[in-house]
């Protein structure tokens, strides 16, 4: 009998009736003669209401203390779906992820997965027990409660895959498919059939929601067949995220997508000498704060301005770390630009095609809209656009690729 692991986001347990429409998911799949666990999150809004009692207690709560409040939301929501396959005649049980052993670094608030004991969730299935797990938790070897960060549940899906070496890995969410761009965003949006590792880990790193960028980073590792679907329509078969050797490269450009969240940093009349950069970006990555887009220009007198971009969660702790550097490397000031989006292009067929470039920046003017910061990888271009242009953006770039058509067309933008 095949593994089957499946993963439920909090919006497909959002209430009891969504839940029972989740147990008829499993059910479905145990019924086809596998064995299946479970892997679900907090119900609804259940995380956003926690943090928010947080708040109210403390601006700046203890991170120990978050992962310890946040890791009750799935208590309750595996609780309640193991009720609700016993309810419809099967077997099953629930385990926290101390119950499972998934064991994670010492790191509160965003730790990555080390390991996973599969002994005793792998003798449950072996009783002909559908398994229900909470994801998005953890615990380190001390005994420590951690949290994976925000959409961390669907890492802790691929990982048990990977760990029970399951046939497959399905992922339930409120959309039917993964999409050439956000549909609320881009109504034209192509949907894909599938899409490659690489690629989906590029979208999901630039702002699609759709997959967690850490769970496609497991997939890739362990080659764990991944599919996106729809907890509302069992029947769709959603997008498969397949190794990058399967796909057909037959088009330059597979998706794109927006970032709203993201923050520019600047640090201006930075010293022109070895080991500040690294002195700068090393403070930060000490704070457990990352950064994405980098840019340095010279200016006059042996002085340069060094410009990034964090996530805006992390705005107040780096800006908090940065000051105490600026003082250091004796760094004139420190400023923040909060109206940034960061649009980028993906596509595993634009490597060694000439011209992507220079039609996403055609696509942009054509539109007129200023690019402010660049950066290119392999199979992925970014640009930062004022926030308030991200969707025209995103819209320019769609048609310029030809992705508006039902279904994709092999359109050369460079043309």
């Amino acid at each position: 009998m095949a593994i089957v692991v499946q993963k439920f986001g909090g919006t497909s347990v959002g209430d009891t009736a969504k839940i029972k429409n989740v147990a008829k998911a499993v059910i479905r799949e145990y019924r086809n003669g596998n064995k299946v666990v479970a892997v679900v999150s907090a119900m609804g809004k259940t995380t956003d209401y926690l943090v928010k009692l947080a708040k109210e207690i403390s601006p700046n709560p203890c991170h120990r203390e978050m992962d310890m409040l946040l890791s009750s939301g799935e208590q309750v929501s595996i609780s309640l779906l193991a009720m609700a396959i016993q309810e419809a005649g099967c077997p099953c049980v629930s385990m926290l992820a101390s119950q499972i052993g998934i064991i994670t670094e010492n790191v509160h608030s965003r730790a990555r997965i080390v390991d996973i004991k599969t002994d005793k969730i792998q003798k449950y299935l072996d009783d002909n027990k559908i398994v229900v797990a909470a994801g998005f938790q953890g615990i380190t070897l001390e005994g420590e409660i951690t949290t994976l960060g925000r959409g961390g549940s669907d890492t802790s899906a691929v990982a048990i895959a990977a760990a029970l070496k399951a046939q497959r890995c399905d992922i339930y969410s409120d959309v039917d498919a993964i999409y050439t761009a956000d549909p609320r965003m881009v109504p034209l949006a192509s949907r894909l059939g599938e899409v490659s590792y690489g690629e989906m880990l590029e979208l999901a790193r630039v702002g699609a929601k759709v997959l967690h960028p850490r769970s496609v980073e497991t997939a890739k590792q362990f080659n764990m067949p991944l599919r996106l679907r729809s907890s509302f329509n069992i029947e769709d078969t959603g997008t498969l995220v397949v190794g990058d050797d399967e796909m057909e490269l037959h088009r330059p450009v597979t998706g794109i997508a927006a970032d709203l969240k993201q923050v520019r940093i600047a640090i201006l009349r930075v010293p022109d000498k070895p080991g500040v950069a690294a002195k700068i970006f090393g403070t930060l990555s000490e704070n457990n704060i990352s950064v994405d887009m980098i840019i340095q220009s010279l200016e006059e007198d042996q002085y340069n301005n060094i410009a990034f971009t964090v996530n805006e969660s992390d705005l107040t702790n780096a800006i908090s770390v940065l000051e105490r550097v600026r003082q250091e490397i004796e760094a004139s000031e420190i400023v923040v630009d909060n109206n940034i989006a960061k649009v980028s292009l993906v596509g595993a067929g634009m490597v060694d095609r000439p011209g992507i470039a220079a039609g996403m920046f055609n696509a942009l003017a054509d539109a007129g809209i200023n690019i402010k910061m660049i950066s290119t990888s392999e199979i992925k271009i970014s640009c930062l656009v004022a926030k308030e242009k991200a969707e025209n953006a995103l819209k320019s770039i769609h048609t310029k690729f030809g992705l508006d058509a039902k279904e994709l067309q092999s359109i050369d933008a460079t043309e």
